[in-house]
C-alpha cells in the first residue's frame, strides 16, 4: 500500500508575480500567500502529513529592495500576531528554522513565543525557514562541530543540522513555475522526490496540493536500491 508523504516541504514562489499580474504592490503577494500558507496548513493536517516545512524568507532575499524587505518584516510580525493563537488552536506546532543574528529583538521575541506557546501542540509541525539558506545550514552545523572538536561525518553533521528535530522531506514542491530548489534543504533533500507547480503561491489551493501528493504516490522511492530489491521487501 502506498503511503503518503509524511514531511511536505514546499518553495512559496510566485507571491509577487501575483502581484504584479493584478496591479498591486509585492506585498499585497505576500500577503495573499500568508492566507495560502494557512491554508494549506490546514489542508495537510487533514492529509495526515505529520510536518510541512515552508521557505518563507531565504537568506538572499536581503538583497530584495529595501521597502520589500522591510515590508516582509511587518508582515512577519503582523501574521504572529494574527495567526499564532489560531495555529495553537489548532494543534499546529511552530517551529522557526534560520539565523536570528540579522533580525530584529522584535522579530525574534515573536519567533520565541511563537515557539513557547505552540511547544505542547501535536497536530502537524509547522518549520518555518526564515533568514534560511542550505548552505547556511551546512556551514554552522560543521562550524559547530568544529567548535566542539567532534568529527566531521555523515552522521554528526546531521545531526547538527538545524532540521534534525524532523525526518528529511519526503516530496518537495516549488510553485511559481521554476524548477530549481533555490539552496532550500540542500542536504535534506537528497532523496526527496520534487515536484514543480506552474501555480502562484496565493493560487495554490488544496487541488493543487492533490495533485502533488497524487504525483508523488505515483513514484518508486528506491533510496539507491533496485526496483526487485523493494519488491523483496514487500
Amino acid at each position: 500500500m502506498v503511503q503518503g508523504p509524511h514531511h511536505i516541504a514546499i518553495v512559496m514562489d510566485g507571491n509577487g508575480r501575483w502581484a504584479t499580474k493584478r496591479f498591486l504592490p509585492r506585498i499585497a503577494g505576500h500577503q495573499q500567500g500568508v492566507k495560502s500558507l494557512r491554508r494549506c496548513v490546514k489542508a495537510c493536517a487533514d492529509r495526515n502529513v505529520k510536518v510541512l516545512t515552508v521557505f518563507a524568507f531565504s537568506s538572499e532575499n536581503w538583497n530584495r529592495p529595501k521597502e520589500e524587505v522591510s515590508g516582509l518584516m511587518d508582515l512577519l510580525a503582523m501574521a504572529l500576531s494574527r495567526e499564532v493563537p489560531d495555529l495553537l488552536a489548532d494543534g499546529v506546532r511552530l517551529v522557526f528554522v534560520g539565523d536570528r543574528e540579522g533580525l530584529s529583538d522584535k522579530v525574534k521575541a515573536g519567533l520565541a513565543d511563537a515557539e513557547r506557546l505552540t511547544a505542547h501542540n501535536t497536530c502537524i509541525m509547522l518549520n518555518v525557514c526564515f533568514n534560511y539558506g542550505g548552505r547556511w545550514d551546512i556551514a554552522q552545523a560543521a562550524a559547530a562541530l568544529a567548535a566542539k572538536q567532534e568529527p566531521i561525518t555523515e552522521l554528526s553533521l546531521d545531526r547538527a543540522m538545524a532540521m534534525s528535530h524532523v525526518p528529511d522531506a519526503d516530496l518537495l514542491i516549488r510553485t511559481g513555475g521554476e524548477q530549481r530548489i533555490s539552496n532550500f534543504l540542500l542536504w535534506q533533500a537528497a532523496y526527496s522526490e520534487l515536484y514543480f507547480s506552474d501555480k502562484f503561491w496565493p493560487d495554490f489551493d488544496e487541488a493543487a496540493l492533490d495533485v502533488a501528493i497524487a504525483a508523488y504516490n505515483q513514484r518508486e522511492r528506491r533510496f539507491g536500491k533496485t526496483s526487485q530489491q523493494l519488491g523483496e521487501t514487500v
